[in-house]
């Protein structure tokens, strides 16, 4: 299956180190981690120099301004009895490429508590429309009509009913006469990536979607760089470090892996952290009809989020819990793409954990959701969180 293919470069982003240690005493604390933030700032001048050294380029010397993506999360280890190292062989047809300093644990939240951020907007209303959005809603429907429940479900998803009242702070399908609908699925099952898997890709490719389906169907944490026609960040990065102008391409920072092609990539990830290539579903196997019915639900957005609007950077990426079949996510991604902004998506699909993570985090699951930490802004409903992009990163034309 050929990838869709353009022909942008990107180079790595900035490296970023910070270290402070922890004592008893509270003053003694705060001198150390003033000490450590000024020991940071020239090791983090250093790398940029270094960075820059390496090219005579100006895309090389303006790619250095890009996400810090080292800053994403904390680097804490996962429990032992969770967490799994990727030591697959990489496979003939894929292209070796350095790690991402990226550190997270495997299924952990963002970065910060929940009392981080302030929660702004509306209050989520379930699959409540905003005034003038109903169009908007309607178009982003098409590929949940033409692709079914791909990108809804995980794999081994799995209703059931329960007897009783929902105890609080769970999360439901529904309740209904004394019982309530639980979910589950067989993603727990599977190993679970240490690091977020980074995939380049944009928003109107039907390979693209396909690959970010199979996400769906494994619950799998990803770091998107989004990739827009015209976008001058990450199209360079991919064209400098794979050497084609492909898309998608997916980087593994565990394995130090990196694919074009999207069989390619849903195979691996299959193989890597969930049943086996051969359990991949039909509707990511069925050859043509796979492409052709990702590419009409598409279709009828009129390739809104594939093409770039001059933006402003963040310096952190946005954690939005999303999944792929839902218009209302969608509405989101193509903002997110639009103005090239990195992202953390927390997949939740139907049977995943993450559903009941988000529950936790803000008493209700309702997708999208963002937090921001650029800004501290937590945030529902999609019509809201676009216009909050739009203001906060979208530059003046």
């Amino acid at each position: 299956m050929r990838a869709h293919s353009e022909s942008r470069i990107d180079t790595p982003s900035r490296a970023s180190a910070m270290s402070a240690s922890l004592v008893s005493r509270p003053a003694v604390l705060g001198r150390r981690l003033v000490a450590a933030k000024a020991s940071a700032r020239p090791a983090r001048r250093r790398a940029v120099a270094t960075s820059a050294a390496a090219s005579d380029d100006a895309p090389l010397r303006r790619a250095l301004r890009t996400v810090d993506t080292g800053a994403l999360m904390k680097g804490t280890e996962a429990p032992e009895a969770t967490q799994q190292t990727d030591t697959k062989e990489t496979p003939a047809a894929a292209t070796k490429a350095e790690p991402v300093v990226v550190s997270a644990t495997a299924g952990s939240a963002s970065e910060d508590a929940a009392d981080a951020f302030t929660l702004r907007g509306p209050e989520p209303q379930k699959f409540g429309v905003a005034d003038g959005e109903l169009a908007n809603v309607l178009t982003a429907s098409g590929s949940f009509v033409t692709r079914a429940v791909s990108g809804a479900l995980c794999e081994g998803w799995t209703p059931s009913i329960v007897e009783g009242e929902c105890p609080k702070g769970t999360y439901t399908l529904g309740e209904i006469g004394g019982r309530y609908i639980k979910e589950t699925s067989d993603t727990h099952k599977f190993p679970r990536p240490a690091m977020p898997i980074e995939l380049y890709e944009f928003e109107g490719c039907p390979f693209c979607k396909k690959v970010r389906e199979a996400v769906i169907w494994l619950d799998l944490d990803v770091l998107f760089f989004p990739c827009p026609q015209g976008g001058p960040t990450f199209r360079e990065r991919v064209k400098a470090e794979g050497g084609k102008s492909m898309f998608p391409y997916m980087k593994y920072p565990n394995t130090g892996v990196a694919l074009y092609e999207s069989d390619d990539i849903i195979d691996y990830l299959y193989d890597t952290y969930g049943p086996g290539k051969e359990k991949v579903s039909t509707l990511l196997r069925a050859g043509a009809f796979t492409v052709l019915t990702a590419g009409f639900g598409l279709a009828p957005r009129m390739g809104a989020g594939s093409r770039y609007r001059a933006a402003r950077m963040p310096e952190k990426p946005i954690t939005v819990y999303s999944y792929e079949a839902s218009p209302f996510c969608k509405l989101v991604r193509e903002k997110l793409v639009e103005l090239e902004i990195p992202h953390l998506m927390k997949s939740c699909g139907r049977g995943s954990m993450k559903r009941q993570e988000l529950v936790d985090r803000r008493g209700v699951f309702q997708a999208p959701y963002i937090e921001d930490p650029n800004t501290g802004t937590a945030m529902f409903e999609s019509s809201a969180i676009v216009k909050y992009l739009e203001e906060t990163y979208a530059e003046a034309a």
